[in-house]
């Protein structure tokens, strides 16, 4: 089974037949999730933010999320969120594969190993098999893309203030609020993650701050151009996974 996490106003998936909706008992809370089918492969959906995006993102459940993931038997998962940009090259609207990110938050639940000791390696965080089969489908879509990028992760749920951002401007590409842990936390389960990234506005450190409602204009624009993007990928990614993402545990503990 494939996971699918949908950001901010991406809150279905419209290319699944036959869907329900399931409640998912985890050790960290109940999850509500959609299961449904898209050309034959089974697809697990979560509103990270929830359907009427009511959830900010310091208080996602990322922990339970993830291991709803696992009872169900999921092993691929494809993200999407909103992003700030933190270059004048990375423009609204485009989709930014990440390949890095730096770590900002402060107080969320970071590891299913409290009780143990598990140093996992993310030097490289992102599945290199997903990548290079996103990547491949944005080309052949012709959609504006950058192949690579640093996602600075704040706590939230502000925005920065503009000296902040011209600090994270000399770290990172592209700035959000969800990526971490819920990336790290896939790859403690030996999931493979995808995170596809939609640069929705200019950060602060430029002259005019952003507002939720830029925010919210842009991925109204692009979210038909982002569902493209994951039903072609849906139907390139291998049948069989051929990278090291379910190894990750062999070495960590």
């Amino acid at each position: 089974m494939i996971g699918m996490i949908g950001g901010s106003g991406v809150y279905r998936a419209d290319m699944m037949e036959a869907s329900i909706r399931r409640e998912v008992a985890t050790p960290y809370g109940r999850v509500s999730l959609v299961v449904g089918d898209f050309e034959g492969e089974k697809i697990a959906f979560i509103a990270r933010h929830g359907e009427k995006h009511t959830t900010p993102p310091h208080m996602v459940n990322y922990r339970a999320h993830i291991k709803a993931f696992e009872i169900l038997g999921v092993d691929r998962v494809i993200a999407t969120c909103a992003v700030g940009s933190l270059r004048d090259d990375y423009a609204p609207g485009d989709i930014v594969v990440p390949d890095q990110f730096i770590d900002f938050t402060k107080r969320r639940d970071y590891t299913f190993y409290d009780d143990e000791a598990v140093h996992l390696s993310v030097a490289d965080p992102f599945c290199d098999e997903m990548r290079a089969t996103g990547l491949g489908v944005l080309r052949s879509l012709g959609f504006e893309h950058k192949d690579k990028g640093t996602y600075v992760c704040i706590e939230g749920p502000r925005f920065s203030t503009r000296a902040e951002s011209r600090m994270f401007k000399a770290f990172g590409d592209i700035i959000g609020m969800t990526l971490v842990p819920e990336c790290q936390l896939a790859r403690e389960l030996g999931m493979c993650y995808l995170c596809l990234a939609m640069v929705t506005d200019y950060d602060v450190y430029g002259e005019k701050p952003v507002s939720n409602l830029d925010v919210r204009k842009v991925m109204a624009e692009n979210s038909e151009r982002i569902q493209k993007v994951i039903e072609r990928l849906l139907r390139d990614l291998p049948d069989r996974r051929g990278c090291e993402c379910s190894r990750a545990l062999e070495e960590a503990r």
